[in-house]
């Protein structure tokens, strides 16, 4: 019991030591980078074998292709919102600077990714359907969460005092997480056109391994993707937020020594 108390403890500690904004600055020096190399890698690899490698569909031929962005775009759209209402929770409970950052950073990132998911998709389905819009159960719900990520957005701009505008955009949300299992069930609850699950699937993914990859690596790309521009927009939130603070007229005068050198 003492050894898993210990434990706790340190993992207690950590996890408000992280949560600071001093100390996210520190860690996002080394992550940013790398983050953004990973995205490099693995979308050029994904790109390649998704344009050259991975044969064209029997029944769609190349236009096809399309999926290699839209699906794993529509996966970020909901990951990204998770990852916003878990940071707006621990904001709401713990008060923690970082966790609000992270929400509010996250906004914009979730909303492009929707906003490509539903663009891609339209253009998928024009051929395919012979339409470029139907209020499918699952595009129509897509759509909704684009206008959630939105009311964020609006929401925590429309306040000028930062305290109210950090809890006012957390509740919303973390209300809003609804919409995450409905996107995601929307095929198996209401009569609809678009193709059910393919790859996390009972029975394994339908589709043959050179389709597979070229979409798994652009999926992990655009999430590191996801990461580097989340970092980037937090690390000048931090630095705005913080500017009257010690250790950043530190930081500032450091480089203002280092250029006049």
């Amino acid at each position: 019991m003492k050894f898993l108390s210990t434990i706790w403890q340190f993992l207690n500690r950590s996890f408000f030591r992280l949560g600071s904004p001093r100390e996210f600055y520190k860690i996002s020096n080394y992550v940013t980078p790398v983050f953004g190399l990973l995205f490099l890698v693995l979308t050029l690899i994904g790109s390649y074998n998704a344009l050259f490698v991975a044969p064209a569909d029997y029944q769609q031929g190349d236009s096809y292709r399309i999926l290699f962005v839209h699906v794993p775009s529509a996966w970020l759209s909901l990951f990204i919102y998770i990852v916003m209402a878990s940071a707006a929770a621990i904001g709401l409970i713990w008060r923690m600077k970082m966790a609000y950052i992270v929400a509010i950073c996250s906004a914009p990132i979730g909303a492009t990714f929707t906003a490509i998911a539903l663009a891609t998709g339209s253009l998928w389905g024009a051929p395919i359907w012979g339409t470029w819009w139907e209020w499918d159960a699952r595009l129509t719900s897509e759509l909704i969460l684009l206008f959630i990520y939105f009311g964020v957005m609006a929401l925590y701009y429309a306040f000028e005092e930062r305290t109210t505008a950090e809890r006012a955009m957390a509740v919303l949300a973390v209300v809003g997480i609804v919409i995450v299992p409905i996107i995601h069930y929307s095929v198996e609850w209401w009569s609809s056109l678009h193709q059910g699950a393919t790859v996390f699937r009972e029975g394994g993914p339908a589709m043959p391994p050179s389709m597979l990859k070229p979409l798994l690596y652009n999926a992990l790309g655009f999430t590191f993707f996801y990461g580097y521009i989340l970092f980037l927009r937090a690390r000048n939130m931090v630095l705005d937020n913080e500017r009257k603070s010690k250790w950043v007229q530190e930081l500032v005068n450091k480089e203002h020594n280092k250029e006049a050198h």
